[in-house]
């Protein structure tokens, strides 16, 4: 593992905080060699500047090989995923490519699946985002060096396979690590000083939001369409299509509404129950959530964990209750403003946002799990509502359109403001806490490439042995 060694006891938070800012592999443990600061210069120095040798075997890993050309390869994806390679040496690379193997590796020792619904759905995400970069599909196959989109799609399958079981048994390592407050503040009591970290200005942001209220007919309609389409699966159509052309989950329509998901999967309630009431090949009936009417079918029931399809549909929203829901919500930030109720208070008896009407509308960063947000990492669109309001403004009225294209109504304010500042152990406990439990599965990591190395046939080849790789991997 890339981290793993590369600082002492009392050091390992500058792994962890620089960990937590890179984006270049998106995960855990892919970050590794690439933040080491020892790595010797001199093989990777004649690595990189030596001419290329004919391709060839130059690693072996378990079940798996390494060619040379896998580092270039390696080079030219991050390169298209947006991510920067000039600080990335080859030595490094392969000691990442080496690690995936590992954990590709093991995840088929430990019976890991990973099924080829879920690897289209990823290359089906994957694949879009390239060709908002590149433009064309004959461009990706190019740019890949491949001779048919056909060979490129059977590769880069391949390719995003292995990478969904490495991450998997990343996950599977650090699923049950978890961090006591005393280790968070032993944690935060071996950073010196002086080099204690730096947080950026925040702000803590409530909102009250006004849903339109939706016919019975509509919903109805809804219902019976739903109904339509599983009679006519159970006549023989394919839920999969299905879905792809009718389901309004963005998340999963390309993808035949596939999802795998245990009890422990963060799905609204209604949703889970429904998932886990049913026998494989068993469709249900249309039900509710809040984000409109489901029908699911079970595909696979193992263990634990479901495999399954669905479609939603969101009833329409009529113009007039629109403009009702608009009036209503007008009518609530009068009532504010005259202080004749505190937001807070007016969150609680007024939004139909249940995620943030018992905590007085009160929002939680999605990605940290905080109710801060840091204005540099901010979401764009919740920025621009917010960047000019005073403490205890309430914004006008504004109209909210979701990833799904409902509309709801809300009104906004900052309720907190907190200046950068260097972190404090009472202030800043979450993201120290984050901190501290990431340093812990670094540890958990490495300690498992330590015992996993030494079960696992690994063999390093030619100028590669030269390396200085931070994990074992010449077993010396």
């Amino acid at each position: 593992m890339f981290l793993k060694k590369s600082v002492n006891a009392t050091m390992n938070y500058r792994a962890v905080i620089a960990l937590c800012s890179l984006l270049l592999f998106g995960s855990l443990a892919q970050a590794q060699e690439i933040l080491k600061e020892d790595v010797a210069e001199k093989p990777t120095e004649t690595l990189s500047n030596q001419k290329r040798k004919i391709d060839g075997i130059i690693a072996t890993v378990g079940d798996y090989i390494v060619l040379d050309s896998d580092i270039d390869k390696a080079f030219l994806e991050i390169t298209v995923q947006g991510g920067s390679v000039k600080d990335i040496t080859r030595c490094q690379m392969l000691g990442k490519l080496l690690e995936d193997k590992l954990y590709a590796h093991q995840a088929i020792q430990d019976s890991i699946i990973v099924t080829d619904a879920e690897v289209k759905g990823l290359m089906d995400q994957r694949l879009d985002y390239m060709l908002q970069q590149v433009g064309t599909m004959d461009k990706i196959v190019e740019y890949y060096k491949k001779g048919s989109v056909e060979e490129f799609r059977s590769y880069f399958f391949d390719i995003l396979k292995e990478q969904k079981l490495s991450s998997e048994m990343r996950d599977k390592i650090v699923k049950d690590v978890e961090i006591t407050p005393e280790e968070v503040r032993n944690f935060f009591k071996k950073i010196p000083k002086e080099e204690l970290p730096q947080f950026g200005a925040e702000m803590e942001v409530a909102q009250i939001v006004i849903k339109p209220k939706v016919s019975q007919a509509e919903k109805q309609k809804v219902i019976d369409k739903l109904n339509e389409y599983k009679k006519e699966v159970e006549d023989g159509a394919s839920f999969a299509t299905k879905a792809v052309l009718y389901s309004q989950d963005k998340g999963s329509s390309s993808n035949g509404g596939y999802y795998k998901m245990n009890r422990k999967t963060a799905f609204v309630k209604e949703f889970k129950e429904v998932a886990f009431s049913l026998q494989e090949g068993e469709i249900s009936a249309p039900f509710e959530t809040d984000f409109g009417y489901h029908i699911i079918k079970v595909e696979k029931i193992k263990g634990q964990e479901v495999e399954l399809r669905h479609i939603l549909i969101s009833p329409s929203v009529s113009e007039e209750a629109l403009t009702e829901a608009k009036d209503r919500i007008a009518v609530i930030r009068n009532k504010i403003v005259s202080k004749e109720i505190s937001f807070a208070d007016a969150a609680r008896t007024e939004s139909d946002e249940k995620e943030t009407r018992a905590n007085g509308g009160t929002l939680i960063n999605p990605n940290t799990q905080d109710t801060r947000f840091e204005l540099t990492k901010m979401d764009p669109a919740l920025y621009g509502q917010v960047s000019n309001l005073k403490d205890d403004e309430v914004s006008q009225p504004l109209l909210d359109v979701s990833e799904r294209e409902e509309k709801s109504y809300k009104l906004i304010t900052v309720t907190n403001r907190i200046n950068e500042h260097t972190a404090d152990y009472s202030q800043d406990y979450i993201k120290i806490k984050d901190l501290a439990l990431k340093e812990k599965q670094i540890d958990a990591i490495g300690k498992w490439f330590d015992e996993k190395i030494k079960e696992t046939y690994i063999k390093i080849i030619g100028e590669y042995r030269d390396c200085e790789y931070v994990n074992n991997w010449l077993k010396k």
